[in-house]
C-alpha cells in the first residue's frame, strides 16, 4: 500500500469545465458538493484505503521563523491564489493508478446546477525513507 495527497486547489491548474465559482452556487449546489465528497470518503472507508481528508478555508497566513528570539513573521511574500489549498484527502492505495483513477471520480463532484466540475486534482505521493540497515 501507497499513501497519496489527493490536493484540491482554488486555481492553479487548467479551468475546470464547470468553471464557476463556489460563492456563486445555490446552498443546495453546496450540500450536493459536500455530500458527494462525504459519500465518496466513505466509499473509501469501506475499502480500506481511506486516510483522512479536510476542506479549508481560503484565508490563512504565511508564517517563517526570523531569528532566536524574535517574533515570527507573519505577512509577506504571499503565495498566488493559485496556490492556496481548498481541500485535500490521504488515501492509502495498491498502485499509482489506483491513486489516479481515485482522482478522476472525486473530480466529478457536482458544482453548479448539479453538473460534475471536472476539477484537476493534484496527486502526490507520500515520500517514504528506505528502510535503516545495519550490518
Amino acid at each position: 500500500m501507497a499513501k497519496y495527497l489527493l490536493l484540491k486547489h482554488y486555481r492553479g491548474a487548467p479551468d475546470p469545465v464547470n468553471n464557476v465559482p463556489m460563492t456563486q452556487w445555490t446552498p443546495e449546489e453546496i450540500s450536493a458538493h459536500m455530500r458527494y465528497m462525504s459519500d465518496f470518503a466513505d466509499r473509501l472507508v469501506a475499502t480500506g484505503e481511506f486516510v483522512d481528508g479536510q476542506a479549508l478555508a481560503p484565508e490563512g497566513t504565511f508564517v517563517r521563523y526570523d531569528g532566536e528570539g524574535r517574533p515570527p513573521v507573519t505577512d509577506g511574500p504571499f503565495a498566488e491564489t493559485k496556490d492556496l489549498i481548498a481541500g485535500w484527502m490521504v488515501i492509502d492505495v495498491d498502485s499509482y493508478e489506483r491513486a489516479v483513477e481515485l482522482a478522476g471520480e472525486l473530480s466529478a463532484a457536482p458544482g453548479a446546477g448539479g453538473k460534475p466540475i471536472h476539477e484537476w486534482l493534484e496527486v502526490r505521493p507520500f515520500l517514504t525513507v528506505p528502510p535503516n540497515v545495519t550490518q
